[in-house]
Protein backbone atom coordinates (compact mmCIF):
# COMPACT_ATOMS: atom_id res chain seq x y z
CA UNK A 1 0.00 0.00 0.00
CA UNK A 2 0.94 3.28 -0.86
CA UNK A 3 2.72 5.99 1.78
CA UNK A 4 -0.33 8.60 2.45
CA UNK A 5 1.09 11.88 1.56
CA UNK A 6 1.10 13.41 4.79
CA UNK A 7 4.20 11.30 6.11
CA UNK A 8 7.26 12.63 5.07
CA UNK A 9 11.05 12.04 5.97
CA UNK A 10 10.50 14.24 9.39
CA UNK A 11 8.47 11.53 10.64
CA UNK A 12 8.65 7.99 9.48
CA UNK A 13 6.44 6.38 12.41
CA UNK A 14 4.35 3.55 11.08
CA UNK A 15 3.82 0.01 10.24
CA UNK A 16 5.72 -1.17 7.05
CA UNK A 17 5.88 -4.50 5.39
CA UNK A 18 8.70 -5.34 2.41
CA UNK A 19 8.00 -5.67 -0.40
CA UNK A 20 10.02 -8.23 -1.44
CA UNK A 21 8.62 -8.19 -5.18
CA UNK A 22 10.02 -4.79 -5.52
CA UNK A 23 13.42 -4.86 -3.46
CA UNK A 24 16.01 -6.27 -4.58
CA UNK A 25 17.83 -9.47 -3.28
CA UNK A 26 19.29 -9.33 -0.14
CA UNK A 27 21.03 -13.07 -0.15
CA UNK A 28 24.09 -12.44 -0.80
CA UNK A 29 24.79 -9.05 1.33
CA UNK A 30 23.54 -11.47 4.34
CA UNK A 31 25.70 -14.15 3.25
CA UNK A 32 28.87 -11.72 3.12
CA UNK A 33 27.72 -10.62 6.53
CA UNK A 34 28.28 -13.96 7.94
CA UNK A 35 24.73 -14.92 8.28
CA UNK A 36 23.99 -18.78 7.62
CA UNK A 37 22.23 -20.68 4.95
CA UNK A 38 19.46 -21.67 7.05
CA UNK A 39 18.89 -18.25 8.54
CA UNK A 40 19.14 -16.51 5.33
CA UNK A 41 16.44 -18.64 4.13
CA UNK A 42 13.83 -18.12 6.68
CA UNK A 43 14.88 -14.56 6.33
CA UNK A 44 14.26 -14.88 2.25
CA UNK A 45 10.48 -16.22 2.77
CA UNK A 46 9.13 -14.42 5.81
CA UNK A 47 7.30 -11.46 6.01
CA UNK A 48 9.33 -8.71 7.74
CA UNK A 49 7.51 -6.14 9.49
CA UNK A 50 9.10 -3.18 10.43
CA UNK A 51 7.13 -0.68 13.73
CA UNK A 52 8.63 2.37 13.23
CA UNK A 53 8.76 5.54 15.88
CA UNK A 54 10.34 8.35 15.06
CA UNK A 55 10.30 11.00 17.76
CA UNK A 56 12.38 13.90 19.03
CA UNK A 57 13.82 13.44 22.50
CA UNK A 58 13.08 16.34 25.34
CA UNK A 59 17.00 17.17 24.69
CA UNK A 60 16.10 17.27 21.04
CA UNK A 61 17.76 14.44 19.40
CA UNK A 62 15.87 12.94 16.87
CA UNK A 63 15.62 9.02 17.28
CA UNK A 64 14.25 6.14 15.20
CA UNK A 65 13.97 2.95 16.98
CA UNK A 66 12.71 -0.08 14.73
CA UNK A 67 11.24 -3.19 15.97
CA UNK A 68 11.19 -5.65 13.41
CA UNK A 69 9.29 -8.59 13.00
CA UNK A 70 9.34 -11.53 11.15
CA UNK A 71 6.31 -14.18 10.02
CA UNK A 72 4.76 -15.41 13.06
CA UNK A 73 5.58 -12.80 15.52
CA UNK A 74 9.65 -14.48 15.60
CA UNK A 75 11.54 -11.18 16.23
CA UNK A 76 13.86 -9.63 13.99
CA UNK A 77 16.56 -7.36 14.56
CA UNK A 78 15.48 -4.26 16.70
CA UNK A 79 17.36 -0.61 16.01
CA UNK A 80 17.83 2.41 18.23
CA UNK A 81 19.16 4.95 15.75
CA UNK A 82 19.98 8.55 17.08
CA UNK A 83 20.88 11.36 14.55
CA UNK A 84 23.49 12.73 15.74
CA UNK A 85 26.06 11.21 13.59
CA UNK A 86 28.19 9.58 16.77
CA UNK A 87 29.67 6.09 16.42
CA UNK A 88 27.63 3.69 18.78
CA UNK A 89 28.44 0.02 19.29
CA UNK A 90 25.76 -2.89 18.85
CA UNK A 91 25.52 -6.13 19.07
CA UNK A 92 22.95 -7.87 16.86
CA UNK A 93 21.50 -11.67 16.95
CA UNK A 94 22.15 -11.78 13.18
CA UNK A 95 24.59 -9.57 12.05
CA UNK A 96 27.17 -9.95 15.09
CA UNK A 97 28.88 -7.11 16.49
CA UNK A 98 28.12 -3.81 14.74
CA UNK A 99 29.33 -0.35 15.21
CA UNK A 100 27.08 2.26 13.41
CA UNK A 101 25.90 6.09 12.95
CA UNK A 102 23.05 7.83 11.96
CA UNK A 103 22.26 11.26 10.63
CA UNK A 104 20.00 13.88 8.53
CA UNK A 105 21.49 14.42 5.65
CA UNK A 106 21.26 16.42 2.38
CA UNK A 107 22.01 14.89 -0.80
CA UNK A 108 25.02 17.45 -1.88
CA UNK A 109 26.79 15.79 1.59
CA UNK A 110 26.66 12.34 -0.27
CA UNK A 111 29.42 11.36 -2.48
CA UNK A 112 27.68 8.38 -4.07
CA UNK A 113 25.52 8.83 -7.02
CA UNK A 114 23.55 5.13 -5.74
CA UNK A 115 22.58 6.95 -2.38
CA UNK A 116 21.59 10.35 -3.87
CA UNK A 117 19.43 9.32 -7.00
CA UNK A 118 15.65 8.64 -6.95
CA UNK A 119 13.99 10.28 -3.99
CA UNK A 120 10.88 12.37 -3.94
CA UNK A 121 11.02 16.11 -3.27
CA UNK A 122 9.23 16.22 0.14
CA UNK A 123 12.25 13.81 0.87
CA UNK A 124 15.10 15.91 -0.46
CA UNK A 125 14.10 18.82 0.92
CA UNK A 126 13.31 16.96 4.53
CA UNK A 127 16.96 15.20 4.31
CA UNK A 128 17.67 11.75 3.66
CA UNK A 129 18.20 9.69 6.72
CA UNK A 130 21.42 8.11 6.29
CA UNK A 131 22.56 5.49 8.49
CA UNK A 132 26.42 3.99 7.92
CA UNK A 133 26.93 0.48 9.65
CA UNK A 134 29.90 -1.49 9.60
CA UNK A 135 31.26 -4.98 11.12
CA UNK A 136 33.21 -4.80 14.56
CA UNK A 137 35.60 -6.74 13.07
CA UNK A 138 37.50 -7.37 16.15
CA UNK A 139 34.82 -8.81 17.94
CA UNK A 140 32.60 -10.30 14.82
CA UNK A 141 35.68 -11.52 13.03
CA UNK A 142 34.20 -10.28 9.60
CA UNK A 143 34.79 -7.27 7.76
CA UNK A 144 31.61 -5.25 5.88
CA UNK A 145 30.28 -1.74 5.45
CA UNK A 146 26.67 -0.98 4.74
CA UNK A 147 25.78 2.77 3.74
CA UNK A 148 22.01 3.27 4.12
CA UNK A 149 19.99 6.38 2.85
CA UNK A 150 16.37 6.15 3.81
CA UNK A 151 13.73 8.42 2.69
CA UNK A 152 10.47 8.26 0.12
CA UNK A 153 10.34 7.25 -3.52
CA UNK A 154 7.55 7.13 -6.28
CA UNK A 155 7.86 3.12 -7.13
CA UNK A 156 5.24 1.75 -9.80
CA UNK A 157 2.81 5.32 -9.62
CA UNK A 158 2.65 5.19 -5.57
CA UNK A 159 4.93 7.01 -3.17
CA UNK A 160 7.06 4.04 -0.71
CA UNK A 161 9.11 3.69 1.74
CA UNK A 162 12.41 2.83 0.49
CA UNK A 163 16.13 2.25 1.52
CA UNK A 164 19.47 2.52 -0.99
CA UNK A 165 21.92 -0.34 0.33
CA UNK A 166 25.33 0.41 -0.84
CA UNK A 167 27.22 -2.62 0.58
CA UNK A 168 31.45 -3.43 0.59
CA UNK A 169 32.14 -6.81 1.86
CA UNK A 170 35.12 -8.52 3.12
CA UNK A 171 36.64 -9.17 -0.40
CA UNK A 172 36.16 -5.91 -1.45
CA UNK A 173 32.25 -6.46 -3.15
CA UNK A 174 30.38 -3.83 -4.25
CA UNK A 175 26.89 -4.29 -3.77
CA UNK A 176 23.52 -1.78 -4.53
CA UNK A 177 20.35 -3.01 -3.12
CA UNK A 178 16.82 -1.08 -3.02
CA UNK A 179 14.41 -2.00 0.00
CA UNK A 180 11.14 -0.99 -0.86
CA UNK A 181 8.55 -1.09 1.79
CA UNK A 182 4.27 -0.84 1.83
CA UNK A 183 2.69 1.03 4.31
CA UNK A 184 0.15 -0.99 6.43
CA UNK A 185 -0.90 1.60 8.92
CA UNK A 186 -0.01 3.61 11.84
CA UNK A 187 1.36 2.54 15.23
CA UNK A 188 -1.42 1.70 17.59
CA UNK A 189 -1.18 4.46 20.65
CA UNK A 190 0.55 2.07 22.75
CA UNK A 191 3.55 1.89 20.52
CA UNK A 192 3.90 5.63 20.36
Amino acid sequence: MAVPQSLTNRDLSGIFVMNKTLSGSTDELLRLQGVGWFIRKAIAIATITLYVKHYIDADGLEHIDIDQTLTGGIPGTTEKRELDWTERDHKDHIFGAVKGKDRRVKVDELEDDFLKLGWTEDSLEDGLIQSYSESDTARSGTSWIANQTWGFEMIQGEKRHSRHVKFTGPGGEDIEVTLVYDYLKPLPASKK
